[in-house]
Order: structure tokens, then sequence, then C-alpha cells
């Protein structure tokens, strides 16, 4: 079967608001291009999506979330990869707390940084736009 299967990985991610209606956004070392993008990470082994987007927020950041509600399902080819998205509403501040992350930003929907990818712009306004119906 693992000749014939391709392997992916799975990650669940957030468009994670405020009570001014602004977005989250971490600034990853890693991250190609200008490192912005949304907060997410990698499901551990067992691990369920919402579970996984709490903890990410809790090692990065140090922020709660609430109202998680499930927006997407994406699907990559390159990287091989499944994310699975939520929208939610934080609770509390947020800080770096991991060396993965270098900075973060709350951001009006019509003010999103410079070099975020056009994918997750698209989703950033999408979300915003269902939160609203």
């Amino acid at each position: 079967m693992r000749l014939t299967h391709p392997r992916f990985g799975a990650t669940a991610g957030g468009v994670v608001v405020d009570d001014q209606g602004r977005v989250l956004l971490l600034k990853h070392v890693f991250r190609p291009g200008s490192g912005w993008g949304l907060p997410g990470g990698f499901l551990e082994a067992g691990e369920q999506p919402e579970a996984a987007l709490r903890r990410e927020l809790d090692e990065e950041v140090g922020l709660k979330v609430e109202h998680i509600k499930l927006f997407t399902v994406r699907m990559f080819k390159r990287p091989r990869q499944l994310e699975i998205v939520f929208r939610c509403k934080a609770v509390g501040d947020a800080k770096p707390r991991s060396r993965e992350v270098s900075t973060l930003g709350w951001f009006a929907p019509e003010e999103l940084p410079e070099g975020l990818p056009p994918d997750q712009c698209r989703l950033i306004q999408s979300a915003i736009a269902q939160d609203r119906m």
C-alpha cells in the first residue's frame, strides 16, 4: 500500500479574529516569502484538528480561542498536504512564545500585509464575508 498511495501531511489553521474584527497573522521564521501567514501547524498522531489548532495557538502565541467553526478543507499537491481551516474568535492577548514566530500582527481584512500569499488573502476575505452573513 505504501508504494501505491501517496503520503501527505495534515495541518490545522485558523482565521482568528478579535473584538475589532481584525485578523491574526504570524510572521514565521521558516515560512517562504514575506513570512506572513495564518496561524496553525501540523496535526500530531491521533490529534483532532480543532485540538491541533488550539495547541498551536497556545504554543506559538499563548492565545486561547472560542466559537471555533470549520471553515474549509483544502488539498495541496506541493507540498502534499491536507489543510483544515477554522474560523474562531480570540480570547485574551497574543505574544510570540516560539522561536518559529518572529512577530505577529492584527490586521483589518482590507489592510493585510504585503507579501501575504494571495490564496491566504482570498481565504481571509471569504471567511470574514461568511461571518457577516
